[in-house]
């Protein structure tokens, strides 16, 4: 049985198709990825923010027996949690203030880190990873805030 180096493939071919790859997965137009982020980062705020007003009675309880957000009363906490929860996913849906909506929704992210589930923080880092890629990129050239910023300003990116 001979395993000398020539019965295998050329290394150089191989490589060559390897790039080849990873330069056509490089090609995946960044809107439609910024665009996947916003849609999939909102639809989980989105939900959260149904469930609030679904019984508002339970949620304010929340607030009060489990969540305990410092300084703010459990009233308190809990409509701005509803209100940010279901205004900033349509900005991000949207496209149009996209990058404040994002913005807000990290702040949300922090709060529930560091005040009421800790342990939970792979889930908050990968909402945190989208909508920081939000906030720097903006939101893409599939959105409201390009079409405006096109329209009004002239100028495209």
């Amino acid at each position: 049985m001979d395993l000398s180096i020539h019965a295998m493939p050329p290394l150089d071919g191989l490589l060559r198709r390897a790039d080849a790859l990873l330069d056509r997965l490089g090609g995946f137009p960044p809107s439609l990825r910024l665009l996947m982020a916003r849609v999939a980062v909102a639809a989980v705020f989105w939900k959260s923010g149904l469930t609030k007003i679904a019984s508002w009675q339970q949620t304010v309880a929340l607030f009060a027996e489990e969540y305990r957000v410092p300084v703010l009363a459990p009233e308190l906490a809990a409509w701005l949690a509803a209100a940010v929860e279901l205004t900033a996913p349509a900005l991000l849906v949207l496209g149009l203030a996209a990058r404040l909506g994002a913005l807000s929704l990290l702040g949300v992210t922090a709060v529930i880190q560091i005040f009421v589930y800790p342990e939970s923080w792979p889930e908050h880092l990968l909402w945190a990873a989208l909508l920081t890629m939000i906030v720097t990129e903006g939101p893409g050239r599939l959105s409201l805030d390009h079409l405006l910023r096109t329209c009004l300003l002239g100028r495209r990116r």
